[in-house]
């Protein structure tokens, strides 16, 4: 049995030792290593997907998920997925874009205070206006309303996830735009007009698109790249596929659902809660942890539990080792609609 010395690396005593150089890997869906210092190759994917997703591939998405998804493909409508925390509503837009090779994942995070403008586009007018104060004090650059500064205006506006999924490509971008039932009571119809029609407006850039060569603009985008927008209007080629997810703490209104294909996940089974472990884990892990899942399964029936905690549990019980691994894992995987 492991001495509980040996696992805990913070042990609280108030004197300084070299803990740290024992602590293990991160678990794969927490490892941020892969990131550049552009911020390319942010590893999302492998996160999401599992570092050896190649071990699952013989799990399969049952019947209805696999129609509910190709009906929003084939009908170029968004996909509202909703269900339990941890159900993998979020993963399944990743699982999409790797299988169909459609690139990175462009992901809207949903809280309270969003706006249909968030995910739109970003002009920073205040960033625009000090750099027009700045060159004109120094007595070069182009001054404000000169033609070099309205062709600069595009260097003030960023595209966000959802204005970057609109842009006109020959094949759709996958856009997550994730725990929409977070937002305040208006996103969900401010979000029809674009959804039905696949393209807004830059009112900045219209307001002046007689005096740019040929009417274009070049806008920073959500990726971080460049993108050409002409006469101040996003209009897309390919309708981006969508995936709204929620955890069910709201209703949507009827509009909404009307433009949406609603794909309801239910609870996993032991086999794909098998799966998910080895996806993340490997096959040691998930045989080791056979005894972990059972018990979340059990206990699932009757609480509130995501599927993130039996990953937690698995990971810290087989990497650490401690010698209350029952215990452990009982802290880990709480109930989540306890009373607080």
């Amino acid at each position: 049995m492991t001495e509980p010395s040996e696992w805990l690396i913070y042990r609280g005593a108030g004197e300084p030792h070299d803990g740290m150089s024992r602590l293990p890997p991160p678990p794969p869906w927490r490892d941020f290593s892969g990131r550049d210092a552009a911020g390319a190759g942010d590893g999302s994917r492998d996160r999401r997907l599992g570092a050896y997703r190649h071990l699952a591939e013989l799990h399969r998405p049952g019947a209805e998920e696999l129609e509910m998804i190709n009906a929003a493909l084939y009908l170029r409508r968004p996909l509202l997925v909703t269900g339990s925390p941890g159900a993998g509503k979020s993963t399944l837009a990743h699982s999409v874009a790797y299988e169909l090779g459609l690139g990175d994942v462009l992901r809207w995070s949903i809280v309270s205070r969003s706006t249909l403008q968030d995910g739109l586009y970003h002009y920073d007018a205040i960033a625009r206006l000090q750099d027009v104060q700045i060159a004109a004090q120094g007595g070069h650059g182009a001054a404000a309303g000169s033609p070099g500064a309205v062709e600069a205006i595009g260097s003030y506006i960023r595209l966000g996830p959802l204005g970057t999924a609109l842009l006109p490509s020959d094949t759709p971008r996958v856009l997550l735009i994730d725990e929409l039932d977070k937002s305040d009571i208006d996103l969900p119809n401010d979000l029809l007009n674009v959804l039905e029609e696949g393209e807004f407006e830059i009112p900045e850039l219209q307001r002046i698109a007689d005096r740019l060569p040929d009417g274009e603009a070049e806008v920073l985008t959500a990726d971080g790249t460049k993108a050409t927008v002409r006469d101040g209007r996003v209009r897309c080629r390919a309708f981006p596929f969508v995936v709204l997810t929620s955890n069910g703490e709201r209703d949507f209104p009827a509009p909404l659902m009307r433009r949406c294909i609603h794909l309801e996940l239910g609870r996993p089974d032991h086999n794909r809660l098998a799966t998910f472990v080895r996806a993340h884990l490997g096959d040691e892990a998930a045989r080791a942890g056979d005894d972990l899942i059972a018990r979340f399964l059990e206990r699932s029936r009757s609480e509130l539990l995501a599927t993130d905690q039996l990953l937690n549990a698995i990971y810290l019980t087989d990497a650490a080792a401690p010698p209350s691994r029952d215990r452990l894992a009982d802290l880990l995987v709480q109930r989540l609609d306890r009373p607080r």
